[in-house]
């Protein structure tokens, strides 16, 4: 693949960078760096591989977020590096739909407030809008923010950053064309360094989904995907994610719903069931019930 520039103050010599500009119609995104190291006559769609900034630039190299939650070591080969951080932040805010690696998954983000972004979510995936998307937080604090949390806050601690998506009641705080069909919403904090730092910089709740078409299988490296590559501004490569081989590694995220004080429902098993059910009986006394999320 031929290599192209990204708009990150960085050199993609050594990585496959592509596309075209697609930034959505909801503005509020960062300003351009200046004396950027390629002319902005360059198309802009990027594929931003894991550690991609590491090649010579007239600037001083980023710091390189490890790819795996907070470990402060040498960076990997799938770290991904600060520019591509900074890159997809400026993407969303722009109101466009970036693909991104997660705990589980590749996922689609967006953000939540941007309806021009949420309807482009649904019609790039073919996604029926009677199924909801989840909410990707930074930090546990942050719920409180976005939902009336009905269960001890030590639960969450226990459950988050972690494989598995929390479903309570929701707040004013969202966007109301976000799932506008439910009292509910699904909170997902990744156990992913990238995905965390990505929610804290972008300062906002992000609208989260699979990286699929409707029906299809999910992905767990961004090739597995690509047929979604040309309607996305931005594409985050982690590398493989999990072992990728066993079905058990794309069974997503373990859905809960929190939303009933003293119980809990499995609304979609996933990939944490065993531990998730045995926190929520065994440390916290929570009953099971037969709970639906529409």
């Amino acid at each position: 693949m031929v290599s192209r520039s990204c708009r990150c103050r960085c050199s993609t010599a050594s990585s496959s960078c592509w596309a075209r500009s697609s930034r959505g119609a909801c503005g509020g995104g960062l300003p351009p760096s200046p004396s950027p190291a390629f002319p902005r006559s360059t198309p802009a769609r990027q594929t931003v591989r894991a550690g991609a900034c590491a090649g010579p630039s007239p600037f001083p190299p980023p710091r390189r977020a490890p790819s795996h939650p907070r470990d402060q070591s040498e960076p990997g080969p799938h770290s991904i590096s600060a520019c591509a951080l900074r890159a997809a932040v400026a993407e969303l805010r722009a109101g466009a739909v970036v693909a991104v690696p997660t705990d589980t998954l590749y996922g689609l983000a967006c953000a939540a407030s941007c309806s021009a972004a949420l309807r482009a979510v649904y019609r790039l995936k073919g996604r029926s809008e009677a199924k909801p998307l989840a909410v990707c937080l930074g930090r546990v604090a942050d719920v409180y923010r976005y939902c009336r949390v009905r269960v001890p806050e030590g639960l969450l601690k226990d459950l988050l950053p972690g494989p598995v998506t929390l479903v309570m009641e929701r707040s004013e705080e969202l966007n109301k064309d976000l799932n506008p069909f439910t009292p509910l919403v699904g909170i997902r904090i990744p156990d992913h360094a990238f995905m965390q730092d990505l929610a804290q910089m972008f300062e906002g709740p992000l609208a989260l989904t699979s990286a699929n078409l409707s029906s299809q299988a999910s992905s767990l490296n961004v090739e597995e995907f690509q047929d979604l590559w040309p309607q996305l501004s931005l594409v985050i490569d982690g590398g493989q994610i999990g072992g990728g081989q066993s079905p058990e590694c794309r069974l997503g995220s373990t859905v809960v719903d929190l939303s009933v004080p003293g119980k809990f429902g499995i609304i979609r098993p996933g990939c944490a069931l065993e531990s998730t059910t045995a926190i929520l009986q065994q440390k916290y006394g929570l009953l099971p019930s037969h709970a639906s999320y529409l």
